[in-house]
């Protein structure tokens, strides 16, 4: 059986306007990440971080200073998403049962739509 949720996404057109859409998600398992609190301090970070950089587009900062911070800000990011692939592998492929096999599949989606 799939749970739906729905998720919110950010979306940022071509001239810089942004707005955020919701997507409805689907799984057949339910969360259980002992990594939860850790993750979430990690995003907070990369907001604020990404807000920084924001504003130092806003005020004209040189260009060179702005891509040095979008890459720590991406790096961030990368870090934060291999917390949550390691704590999706230990605990929700592991804890799948008879659909691991659909689990794998759904990692593997995600695992390129990250990538690309």
């Amino acid at each position: 059986m799939h749970k739906t949720e729905d998720m919110l996404h950010p979306h940022v057109h071509e001239d810089g306007t942004e707005h955020i859409h919701e997507h409805l998600h689907e799984h057949g398992h339910s969360h259980s990440h002992t990594q939860t609190k850790a993750v979430i301090n990690r995003l907070s970070r990369a907001i604020g971080h990404l807000e920084s950089v924001k504003r130092m587009v806003e005020s004209g900062r040189d260009c060179t200073e702005v891509l040095v911070q979008l890459a720590a800000v991406r790096s961030a990011l990368n870090s934060t998403a291999k917390v949550i692939l390691k704590d999706h592998l230990e605990h929700c492929i592991t804890d799948a049962g008879t659909d691991e096999a659909g689990q794998i599949q759904a990692l593997n989606e995600a695992i390129d739509k990250f990538m690309s």
